[in-house]
């Protein structure tokens, strides 16, 4: 058993954090998979009940490194808190998991609605679900409410945080409040274009206004999948051979697993689990066909790939004890875009010119409105927090649709709620993404993607891991100071272009 040292080793510490997320990690994989996992967690902490105290995680302190002190400190909060919510969170998961939908005879379950509503409905079934939705969602709320209060009262009253902002701004280096100006910012130049847009989108599918559309019909059109009958790849694993250009076979690189089978109980949602860096990476994701698959499965692995090509010979630290993932995400958002570009739609896919151009301006179309939602949502998480009350969802449903044009239900707000301003990092990840693909198109070409200087120049970029926070890591590699301009300049050319140059591919 680990005790309570005087002077805090920060080695040991860091070893026994990285084998606590192993554990988690290796729960994580379970679930996702679908493979049962031991109803009772409290497992996980065997042999280290001790090490997780105020006293411990005070005497962090005396670490002399800031960025060393930063990253142990809060490992240790996270399993602090984690810990204290594990009965709360097994209770919330329990009911979660039963909560279901029924729509013409249908039972949806939450976890289900998103592909549900991207490849099984209708505009009247999503319409009706969105009736079934709302008393579930008040039904489970008392859960909700219960796990944020333990997690605000265990920041202020027992570590000492000033606020939930301060403390995600302490964990991850965020200005929080220099984000939210730019947030607002953000949504209102790129207002006019988008509305107008998406009016004509929303006319052109479905042929009424967008102000009759709800977060379902976003989910179902923001798929694509109106086009899926244009995708020429049933298996998104079969893009893979792409990356060889860059000197990557996917399918057999060391230390990353792919788990790309539409097996029975595995989650609907995609995911990337860092069992241990960069030995031990799991890609997990199932399939429904079309666009989304290839968006998905490139995406993930921007995450994978940055992982694996991680210099092992890093200190642990540096490796796998990042606080926030938004530099990965600049990886993800790079791959995903690339996966629906005019480049790889025809190179690879092989696609004609009128679908090349309908595919790259709805992919351009849905990046924005992704982007106002992430926008928004944190937004309306700045000020919920800042505020104090968690419990009144109509502030955030009002934002979402000004910003994005859906209605979203009040009732579902927290459910929306990702921990730790997880939409920031997508901001930040996304921001940096435009910034990383500006810089590789003066470097190369505006076809960079094709070259495989891009493939290692990427890997030199992957081999620096999460040694850096993503503004250091951008200037200490020569690609400027990050700043949200190339990404306002792309969407700024889309504003101005000529729009979708098709006439018969919808």
């Amino acid at each position: 058993m680990i005790g309570q040292p005087s002077t805090p080793d920060p080695q040991q510490l860091a070893a026994a954090i990285r084998t606590l997320n192993i554990r988690w990690a290796g729960r994580a994989l379970s679930l996702w998979q679908g493979r049962p996992v031991d109803r009772n967690p409290e497992g996980i902490y065997a042999g280290f009940e001790d090490m997780l105290t105020r006293d411990n995680i005070a005497r962090t302190a005396a670490i002399a490194d800031s960025g060393t002190r930063t990253r142990i400190r809060h490992g240790l909060i996270d399993h602090y808190l984690q810990r204290k919510l594990m009965p709360h969170e097994t209770e919330m998961q329990a009911w979660s998991r039963g909560a279901a939908a029924y729509v013409d005879g249908e039972k949806i379950y939450f976890q289900e609605v998103i592909p549900w509503c991207q490849k099984s409905s209708t505009l009247l079934k999503r319409q009706r679900l969105q009736q079934e939705t709302g008393p579930l969602c008040r039904l489970l709320k008392p859960f909700a409410i219960n796990y944020w209060t333990i997690v605000l009262e265990t920041l202020t009253d027992e570590l000492g945080f000033d606020s939930y902002i301060d403390y995600c701004s302490q964990k991850k280096g965020i200005d929080y409040h220099r984000l939210y100006d730019l947030a607002q910012q953000f949504l209102q130049s790129s207002h006019d274009f988008y509305f107008a847009a998406m009016q004509a989108w929303s006319r052109e599918r479905f042929g009424i206004s967008l102000d009759r559309l709800s977060r379902f019909d976003a989910i179902y059109l923001l798929s694509l999948s109106q086009w899926d009958h244009l995708c020429p790849v049933a298996d998104p694993a079969a893009t893979l051979g792409f990356f060889k250009r860059w000197g990557i076979d996917v399918a057999r690189l060391r230390g990353l697993r792919l788990d790309l089978q539409p097996t029975a109980g595995k989650s609907a949602q995609a995911i990337s689990v860092m069992v241990r860096i960069p030995q031990q990476v799991h890609l997990l994701m199932r399939p429904e066909g079309g666009w989304i698959d290839l968006e998905t499965l490139w995406h993930e692995l921007g995450h994978g790939l940055s992982a694996v090509y991680t210099d092992p010979a890093l200190p642990v630290v540096a490796r796998e004890l990042a606080t926030a993932f938004n530099l990965s995400e600049v990886y993800a958002f790079l791959l995903q875009r690339m996966a629906l570009s005019r480049p790889v739609l025809e190179s690879l896919l092989g696609l004609p010119e009128k679908t090349v151009s309908t595919i790259v301006y709805y992919k351009d179309l849905k990046d924005i409105s992704v982007f106002r939602r992430y926008a928004a949502k944190f937004i309306s998480e700045y000020e919920m927090f800042a505020g104090g009350d968690l419990s009144d969802g109509r502030p955030y449903a009002d934002a979402m649709a000004r910003a994005t044009g859906f209605y979203h239900q009040p009732e579902s707000h927290l459910f929306d709620l990702v921990p730790e301003f997880y939409c920031a990092d997508y901001l930040l990840g996304w921001v940096g993404e435009a910034q990383l693909a500006a810089h590789l198109e003066r470097r190369l070409d505006n076809r960079w993607c094709l070259r495989p200087e891009a493939g290692e120049i990427l890997k030199r970029l992957w081999r620096q891991g999460n040694r850096l926070e993503i503004d250091s890591f951008f200037e200490v590699n020569g690609l400027g100071k990050l700043t949200p301009a190339p990404l306002l300049n792309r969407w700024d050319r889309l504003a101005h272009g000529q729009g979708p140059r098709h006439t018969a591919v919808g």
